[in-house]
């Protein structure tokens, strides 16, 4: 075992994928994030019409790996298939979608994975490290306080690009490729109504300027509430555009083209909720896997190391720590 424990920044599916296989075969880790639990993307929101997933709405398990994997999440309770009527929205028309990709959500939220995968691993939240760097022989990590957190022997960020770049100062050659990925903002809307919109429709993939996916909430395995809830993300070229909107003009305007889309009539609704992603996903796939400097024992994992799939998260922490094992 390493003389220090190895520190792991970001707790959303490629940390905590890292953190994992590093204590499955003997390693001391220590993971840090700045929000108030774990999940990034993956993690849902609490609101007054119960628990919405804002971020990922679903995934899909194409490597055999992770595939496997998938089956002991669901053996243990923390995902579910999710089959909902599909459909797809070209200039204007509903119709139905032959999609018939098999899709995973977790179970009662999207939440309980990166719940399942943390257990009982150390993590310091609502944590923003903002430097890290190396002495002699061991690295050290501040925060926006200014606290130092310390010593570790390796560092695992596991950030959205633009982020994971702002930390790999100490390896410039890391930090140039992290700050040469270009990562898309999503606005993500719920809206809630007190009686069920009366359509058949539970997701739809949407091609306009505004619009670019739609949910019903209910739908998926495990949830419930007493609202009918939806959720909408809009396209990154609408969302880049209107980055800075208010979120009341952003509720207002894609419930505007929800009510316009969608075959049945949309009542004001009872709840509206809006998130902004600033990194929702990168803009085109890459093949690094992950990012190592295995003499500093500093190493970047994330979804845009690979696909921007959760499946690419996973597989980039996974190789992470494979890289970091092999260093030891």
């Amino acid at each position: 075992m390493s003389k220090a424990p190895i520190a792991i920044i970001g707790t959303g599916i490629a940390g905590l994928s890292a953190a994992r296989t590093l204590l499955d075969a003997g390693q001391a880790v220590h993971l840090f994030d700045k929000s108030r639990g774990s999940g990034g993307r993956m993690a849902s929101k609490r609101s007054d019409a119960g628990s919405l997933d804002l971020g990922a709405q679903y995934f899909t398990a194409r490597d055999r790996r992770f595939a496997e994997t998938v089956r002991q999440w669901q053996a243990g309770g923390w995902v579910d298939q999710w089959t909902p009527t599909l459909f797809q929205s070209r200039d204007g028309q509903l119709s139905p979608s032959a999609d018939e990709q098999l899709r995973w959500v977790g179970t009662p939220t999207m939440s309980e994975i990166t719940r399942g995968l943390l257990g009982e691993m150390p993590v310091t939240f609502s944590c923003r490290i903002t430097e890290v760097f190396r002495g002699e022989q061991y690295w050290t990590l501040a925060d926006a306080t200014g606290a130092s957190h310390g010593p570790f022997s390796h560092v695992v960020i596991a950030l959205p690009a633009p982020q994971a770049a702002a930390l790999l100062s100490g390896a410039p050659k890391l930090a140039a490729v992290a700050a040469s990925v270009a990562m898309e903002p999503t606005w993500a809307v719920a809206l809630g109504f007190a009686t069920p919109l009366g359509t058949a429709l539970e997701g739809c993939f949407v091609q306009d300027d505004a619009l670019d996916w739609i949910a019903r909430n209910r739908s998926k395995p495990g949830r419930d509430g007493a609202l009918d809830t939806w959720v909408l993300h809009a396209t990154s070229s609408w969302s880049r555009q209107h980055l800075d909107l208010s979120k009341e003009a952003v509720i207002e305007r894609l419930h505007g083209a929800f009510a316009e889309l969608i075959d049945c009539v949309v009542p004001a609704p009872e709840f509206t909720l809006a998130h902004r992603w600033l990194y929702a996903r990168p803009a085109q796939a890459h093949e690094w896997t992950a990012l190592a400097d295995a003499g500093l024992g500093l190493y970047a994992c994330g979804d845009w190391c690979l696909s921007g799939r959760v499946e690419g998260a996973w597989l980039s922490g996974q190789e992470a720590a494979r890289r970091l094992l092999e260093n030891l």
